[in-house]
């Protein structure tokens, strides 16, 4: 299978690296010195303090590398209106791009959501070109539970987590859908399909809306985050928030934020993504974890204070610091 990563950060490193393990012909679209160390050294993987290289084909033009069976998209969601601009020659009939993203994806009301099924959120497609440029017949939807970290351009540093849970936004379990979880599961992944994958993604965005970007406004790490009394209770309180906009398009949750923040609590002491992209220099993907959650109340009429504080203090300092 010729498999395209698009987005050469740490997820996309990981899942490319097990990939070309199992044998896939792997390509990479990067550029500056991640294009450099991938043609030096391959992607090279560090598992357990053992650091292993695959060898890959990659350019920072998506032309050079021809149509793919696979485009693996794991880029910030900030990236993509420049995605969408260049990854057309990536894409055949058949092409699949699997969407390895963290927030609520652009295709998430496309055949789910009751009577807001198929409208499109604003707060990730403005203007539509995303949904043009990347038909829904490509789409499969993928959401990430691992954390990973880059040590430098090209060396990834996978910590703990090894799932990717699969899904058709249809929630059909294709022959497609079913091909790709044994491809993964032969990769060494963990690779559940879904019944509902915007379910799923409701879910770890439930967790991770409110973490990552007080993460990012006060740069600490997730035990110090949920160990402040009342940092957590305005966490749960934008948790309530989402919840009941989550009932509302079909996606109830049956647990209470003391829950969610017990599971991530067992996760010990880390960095969130955002965190390291505010350290990095690089944009904040608050619209797909913050703003798009906003604009889903509004279109069921659920008042989101909380979510609001939330997304004005986090897109201040974003625009301050040059990150949004």
């Amino acid at each position: 299978m010729k498999v395209c990563i698009y987005g050469a950060g740490a997820i996309g490193g990981w899942i490319g690296s097990g990939l070309a393990h199992a044998g896939c012909s792997v390509s990479v679209v990067a550029r500056g010195a991640t294009l450099e160390a991938l043609q030096m050294h391959g992607l090279r993987l560090n598992q357990g303090g053992r650091v292993t290289s695959q060898a890959v084909a990659s350019s920072a033009a998506p032309a050079d590398l021809g149509v793919q069976d696979l485009v693996v998209l794991t880029v910030k969601a900030p990236a993509l209106p420049e995605v969408v601009r260049h990854i057309g020659p990536l894409l055949g009939p058949d092409t699949i791009v699997l969407t390895a993203m963290n927030g609520v994806p652009w295709w998430f009301l496309q055949g789910f959501g009751g009577p807001l099924a198929g409208t499109r959120l604003a707060a990730v497609d403005p203007d539509g070109a995303l949904a043009e440029a990347i038909p829904a017949r490509h789409i499969m939807g993928c959401v990430v539970h691992a954390n990973c970290s880059l040590d430098e351009p090209g060396l990834v540093h996978h910590h703990f987590g090894n799932k990717l849970i699969l899904g058709e936004p249809s929630g059909e379990k294709t022959a497609r859908v079913r091909q790709l979880a044994a491809l993964l599961e032969k990769a060494g992944f963990e690779a559940p399909i879904s019944e509902q994958i915007q379910k799923d993604i409701w879910y770890k965005l439930w967790g991770n809306m409110t973490v990552n970007p007080i993460s990012a406004l006060t740069g600490a790490t997730t035990d110090l985050i949920l160990s402040d009394d009342l940092v957590r209770s305005f966490i749960s309180s934008i948790m309530l928030e989402a919840k009941e906009i989550g009932a509302r398009i079909g996606i109830p949750l049956d647990q209470q934020p003391e829950d969610r923040h017990a599971v991530t609590l067992k996760l010990g002491a880390f960095k969130t993504s955002m965190l390291q992209d505010v350290e990095a220099g690089k944009a904040m993907e608050l619209d797909a974890l913050v703003a798009a959650v906003r604009e889903l109340g509004q279109l069921t009429n659920v008042a989101t204070p909380y979510t609001d504080a939330l997304l004005g203090l986090a897109r201040l300092q974003a625009r301050v610091r040059g990150l949004y």
